[in-house]
């Protein structure tokens, strides 16, 4: 006979992704093992697979939910009636705020989304694609002399994301600088240049 779910099956699912993000973020996918992931959830091994079959299963279940928060937001910001630079602007304010929040997981997406099966590391090098394909729109609104360059314009989009996408290696919530400022400065950087 199978067993039923859980009621609270899909918030002990996002508590056991939330744990183990924290342990993959500091120990890499190799260095977390399931047993661990399992102890920091005060359960056991064999109760961790009713929730994921594979350890791959909970990379994946980390890495899509902070992916896929991304391909929302940037997808947000292209519904907004905004001026071309407000874009920018407002891409890289709302990813910083997002990149800070889920720290872990934008860690694991940066790091390990090679250690997923080529099927599902597929799904998320899509989804990475629709976030760049957005703020590809927004360069074309910036620059004239891009627009008809396609193959010239991902080298600049991806400056543009390598600007913020590493920055939680030094960012800090409690220092003088806000997620804010330092996506305005990012922005200013990738549009202006350094202020004279």
């Amino acid at each position: 006979m199978a067993r039923t779910q859980a009621v609270d099956f899909d918030q002990r699912r996002e508590a056991i992704a939330a744990a183990a993000a924290e342990l993959i973020a500091k120990n890499g996918f190799l260095g977390a093992s399931l047993i661990d992931i399992a102890a920091s959830c005060n359960m056991s091994k064999s109760q961790l697979y009713h929730y994921f079959p594979a350890k791959e299963d909970i990379l994946f279940a980390i890495i899509w939910r902070h992916v896929s928060n991304l391909v929302h937001l940037a997808k947000s910001i292209a519904a907004r009636d905004l001026v071309a630079d407000e874009q920018l602007r407002w891409l890289a304010r709302i990813f910083m705020e997002a990149y800070s929040v889920a720290r872990a997981p934008h860690i694991i997406l940066l790091n390990e989304t090679g250690n997923l099966p080529p099927e599902k590391r597929a799904v998320i090098k899509q989804a990475q694609r629709d976030v760049i394909e957005v703020a590809d729109k927004f360069v074309v609104r910036q620059s004239f002399t891009l627009r008809n360059q396609p193959k010239q314009r991902l080298p600049y989009v991806m400056m543009f994301f390598s600007m913020i996408n590493w920055a939680h290696t030094w960012f800090d919530r409690a220092g003088p600088v806000s997620e804010h400022k330092v996506a305005d400065i990012a922005t200013d950087m990738f549009l202006k240049g350094l202020p004279h």
